[in-house]
């Protein structure tokens, strides 16, 4: 595991935080500024228009991914320090087939092999190496939420950090697509990205223990948007 030397009053070491900033950092090169998240069909309907509706989108987005995508990191982040190989691939193939959409799914499995791609080339992770051999092998789909749980854990990242890093990565990847679809400044954008933080604790608390079973959300508006964006000709992202 990688080395997590405590500083002053027992906190995390200033290098496990730095690592930590790395990879929730939105200019992390695995291609999330490809996807919107859903967030440029909602700007061609009307759904979003201004900073007051975008941060509404931004809360309906996190509440759904903590639902989703969070439980199944946390499970995952569970198996990977278990060393259980197979709960990783449940959490994995459980993720993946609740996903409504070919780009939603593509998203998930696109980002995620290249997240566990560039992990490995700066860090060695024999878990996350044998996922990734899985991913090329077709035997697993390959979720992005899984692979970051597994490098993690391997940094002996706690599951409560691991969930607020996807959070936040989550959060930041619309932000991100919001300054080049609206008319926004980076104060509104920031301003947004702050406000919706103020959820992580309470989304994490709602999900911590829920099973793969329980992992679900109902968000029909967000399901329409992603359904609409499939079919729309002229777009910027994937999604």
């Amino acid at each position: 595991m990688a080395d997590r030397a405590s500083g002053r009053g027992g906190s995390p070491g200033m290098a496990h935080l730095a690592r930590l900033l790395q990879f929730s950092d939105s200019t992390l090169p695995i291609g999330s500024f490809a996807f919107s998240n859903g967030l440029e069909s909602a700007v061609q309907t009307g759904v979003v228009s201004d900073p007051e509706s975008l941060l509404a989108y931004v809360d309906l987005i996190l509440r759904q991914t903590a639902r989703m995508d969070g439980i199944a990191l946390l499970h995952a982040h569970r198996a990977a320090l278990a060393r259980d190989h197979e709960a990783i691939l449940l959490a994995d193939r459980e993720l993946f087939c609740r996903r409504v959409g070919e780009e939603q799914q593509l998203m998930l499995t696109r980002v995620g092999k290249k997240f566990a791609e560039l992990v490995i080339k700066i860090m060695p992770s024999p878990a996350l190496e044998r996922w990734l051999a899985d991913i090329r092998a077709n035997a697993t789909p390959g979720c992005l939420p899984v692979g970051q749980a597994i490098a993690l854990a391997h940094m002996d990242v706690d599951e409560a950090e691991a969930f607020v890093m996807h959070q936040y990565a989550i959060a930041s990847m619309i932000m991100s697509a919001a300054l080049r679809l609206m008319r926004i400044d980076h104060l509104d954008t920031q301003r947004i990205l702050f406000t919706a933080q103020g959820r992580v604790e309470g989304d994490y608390r709602a999900v911590r223990d829920r099973s793969l079973d329980e992992m679900a959300s109902f968000a029909p508006v967000f399901d329409v948007l992603v359904a609409h964006h499939t079919t729309t000709h002229v777009r910027l992202f994937m999604n």
